[in-house]
């Protein structure tokens, strides 16, 4: 049975799910200290490219503080990422509620 992988706290090395989601895990999402986001402004690395993802819904499941969210289609289709492809979460920035609208905009930095 393989080990759990070691959360040290950002950034974070993780796979794109066949679902284009990414995974949060609990250690990493409680060690930030943002169980009670809903929405946040994450910044990855994709292949040496720095992409910023403005007003991403952090998905959650009832019983655990782990979370994740999905890359957009028009953020994949423009950086070429594909599902199992690494990515590196380098700052999670949660939101409050009343800042988020409807709109996503994505930044190359």
């Amino acid at each position: 049975m393989p080990s759990p992988k070691l959360v040290n706290g950002l950034p974070y090395k993780t796979r794109i799910y066949i679902n284009n989601q990414v995974l949060l895990p609990a250690k990493l999402v409680r060690m930030l200290g943002i169980e009670w986001a809903r929405y946040a402004d994450i910044t990855i690395r994709h292949n040496d490219r720095v992409i910023t993802l403005r007003r991403v819904a952090l998905l959650r499941t009832r019983h655990t503080a782990s979370r994740q969210f999905a890359i957009p289609r028009e953020v994949r289709e423009r950086y070429g990422i594909r599902p199992l492809d690494d990515v590196e979460v380098l700052n999670i920035t949660p939101i409050r509620i009343k800042e988020v609208d409807t709109k996503q905009l994505v930044l190359d930095e």
